[in-house]
């Protein structure tokens, strides 16, 4: 069996330098009590894609960055949805939604098939990033091992 998906979904204000999405990721990926060397990806909205942080950010970290529009993000339901991230993006969340989304396809295709590990966190006072972490479910019959 292989790993299920762990993906980290990164909300980001123009210009946030790289290194604040990485110890904003690594501190993400702590508090799930995950090692650095778990990540699947990152996850964020489209409008963010190219922003130089965050790609600069992925690829120190060996992974790439997913991008997903707004109206796929707004229909997935999160614990701490944003007035702020929907003015800015048109989603009420990119870090969780971003991160259940990825999670999900990267499982199974459906992005009901993730949970969240973190929820949104940001990277602290002036924070220009936010992040969540989400783990894809490996279905049930690929962890069970069949016996004769």
């Amino acid at each position: 069996m292989s790993a299920a998906p762990l993906v980290v979904g990164v909300g980001a204000r123009r210009g946030v330098p790289a290194a604040e999405v990485l110890t904003l990721v690594l501190d993400g990926l702590a508090a799930a009590g995950m090692p650095p060397e778990a990540l699947t990806a990152l996850a964020t909205v489209d409008t963010k894609a190219a922003e130089p942080g965050l790609t600069e950010a992925a690829a120190r970290l060996g992974v790439p960055l997913l991008a997903y529009p707004a109206e796929v993000l707004a229909a997935v339901p999160v614990p701490h949805p944003s007035a702020a991230a929907l003015a800015a993006t048109g989603t009420p969340s990119v870090a969780e939604a971003a991160a259940l989304t990825g999670a999900g396809a990267l499982t199974t295709g459906a992005p009901g098939t993730a949970r969240l590990l973190v929820g949104k966190r940001a990277s602290g006072p002036g924070a220009r990033a936010t992040c969540a972490v989400a783990h894809g479910r490996t279905p049930h019959h690929l962890c069970t091992k069949e016996t004769s």
